[in-house]
């Protein structure tokens, strides 16, 4: 085995974030190395084309941006482009699919028209506006907050001003906002679906998981929008990649960290396997596989090891992507496919059919129908599709399924779970459609239907997300409790660990999650901090 080598800074895990805290770091003058498993960098933010012959670039996992900031974009000079959708939503009542709330962000009369077509509640549209209005304030107060120094719990509720929504968001179960503010089940649901994206839980969990799920997916960009980058998330993660490299960083794919010690010494399976030491060693990884690796370590070492605890991810979801011919019709015909498929698509959301299912899957049962939402990226960006496919008028289609705990995957054949789930992705989807999915996927040249299913065993075994857990763990409050000392650079930031040398840096850390940087940014301030602001 090679001797040791020292640098300032090893990052274990090559996803998004990674690269971020790299390229900021290697612009400070640090010397850092990213160390990736897999042969490509990324993690779940790449484009890949999963049918062989078919030049159609997917954003094969993470599939759009809210959380990204722009002083990330600007900072590291980042050429991306983030499209913003006309039609934030198209929901049709599961009842009556011949109707449905189109949101038209360009059109407040049109949606309010919608609205009272749907639910049959002229009032409901305003209703559904003046929550978003409540939302405001948070989303505003709080989104620039997230690259700077961590404020304590009480400090961040009086910069939001606004007792009454900071209790009804931070205090009580998500459920009591959403019943008191909204009258119609179809809105109540469409609401309740930013708290469940990724996270398995009811409108009133005690726990409020649902709560800060939901927190982060309004804020983003402090209006709460979701927007589609074009080019897919490859593009994103090749312009990290890019950043990192150009300012200095060393990235190394196909090199697998066996284990880590506190005192920063890392070890990797490469083609020469070989032990590195860092005076900083950042975790892009989860913190289920972080202490699997440092008691890899402490084994090796003879140290004490870490205390074994129950893992701590669970993801909730099944992804489903597909190419279709052309777009399936609706039974809705006030409504067009383009605009319908252009935003989310909510299926079978309601906000009864959402607890129901929370309840199915809490007994052990796929949930029946299973709530799902779409998107079609390549209405917005047809970059990602090549000209013959342009042309032929082929649109891509992410169907992203809630409600679906790893717990039902875990113990099964992963073939026999992705074709159940699948089968009922595809069911609840014709529910809602005039005609079955099915008859309008596009069959590659081999004869085979360009459709997938992504499980959370998928995203474990491929990814090494502990659970399937998109955000490697239970979301925190983007603010400290009361009573947190921060005068330490790691807590300061949110990115400490048990151990002064490590730190995190990917989506376990405070204010991590989904595609934003943010994680990696934070550490690398922390770093920075501790490492002293010129080279020694």
């Amino acid at each position: 085995m090679a001797s040791a080598r020292t640098h300032d800074v090893i990052i274990v895990g090559g996803g998004h974030n990674a690269l971020v805290a790299a390229a900021y770091l290697a612009r400070a003058g640090r010397r850092v190395v990213v160390l990736e498993r897999l042969d490509h960098v990324g993690g779940a933010a790449v484009s890949e084309r999963p049918w062989p012959g078919v030049d159609a670039r997917l954003s094969r996992y993470s599939y759009l941006v809210s959380l990204l900031p722009r002083q990330i974009i600007d900072d590291l000079g980042l050429k991306i482009e983030l499209r913003r959708r006309r039609y934030s939503s198209y929901t049709p009542d599961p009842a009556d699919p011949g109707r449905g709330i189109l949101v038209d962000t360009a059109d407040a009369a049109a949606t309010a028209r919608s609205f009272a077509r749907t639910v049959g509640d002229p009032d409901e549209a305003e209703r559904y506006a003046t929550l978003g209005q409540r939302l405001g304030p948070l989303a505003r107060t709080l989104f620039p907050t997230m690259t700077e120094p961590l404020v304590n719990e009480s400090a961040m509720r009086e910069r939001v001003g606004d007792d009454a929504i900071w209790a009804d968001v931070v205090e009580r179960p998500l459920g009591q906002l959403i019943r008191s503010s909204l009258a119609s089940d179809l809105a109540r649901g469409v609401t309740l679906t930013d708290g469940l994206i990724g996270t398995f839980a009811s409108a009133d969990e005690p726990s409020l998981r649902q709560n800060r799920c939901f927190l982060y997916h309004v804020i983003g960009g402090g209006t709460g929008d979701w927007d589609v980058p074009v080019g897919g998330m490859g593009r994103v993660s090749a312009e990290l990649e890019r950043a990192a490299r150009d300012a200095g960083a060393e990235v190394r794919t196909g090199s697998e960290v066996t284990s880590i010690t506190p005192d920063g010494e890392v070890h990797v399976d490469g083609p020469i396997p070989e032990t590195l030491r860092g005076r900083l060693v950042m975790s892009g990884v989860g913190s289920d596989l972080l202490e699997r690796l440092l008691a890899a370590g402490a084994a090796a070492s003879d140290a004490p090891a870490p205390t074994e605890r129950t893992p701590a991810a669970e993801g909730a979801q099944v992804k489903v992507n597909m190419l279709l011919r052309r777009l399936p019709r609706l039974h809705d015909e006030a409504v067009s496919p383009e605009a319908a498929f252009s935003g989310t698509f909510h299926v079978n959301e309601t906000m009864t059919q959402l607890d129901r299912a929370y309840g199915q899957a809490v007994a052990g049962h796929v949930p029946e129908p299973l709530p799902a939402e779409i998107y079609c990226h390549s209405l917005t960006d047809p970059s990602i599709l090549g000209p013959e496919l342009r042309a032929a008028g082929v649109q891509t289609m992410t169907l992203f399924g809630l409600q679906v705990p790893h717990r039902l995957v875990a113990d099964a054949d992963p073939a026999a779970s992705r074709v159940a789930l699948l089968a009922a992705a595809q069911r609840s989807l014709d529910a809602v459609l005039a005609e079955p999915i099915a008859d309008v996927v596009l069959e590659g040249p081999d004869g085979a239907p360009c459709i997938e299913a992504r499980t959370t065993a998928d995203l474990e075994r491929d990814l090494g997300m502990v659970g399937g857990d998109i955000f490697h763990g239970p979301l925190s409050w983007p603010w400290a409790p009361d009573g947190v000392d921060l005068d330490r650079p790691a807590v300061r930031w949110g990115v400490e660990t048990a151990h002064e040398r490590i730190l995190l840096c990917g989506s376990s850390a405070r204010r991590g999650g989904a595609v934003s940087g943010i994680g990696g940014h934070n550490a690398a301030m922390a770093a920075l901090e501790l490492l002293g602001a010129a080279r020694d």
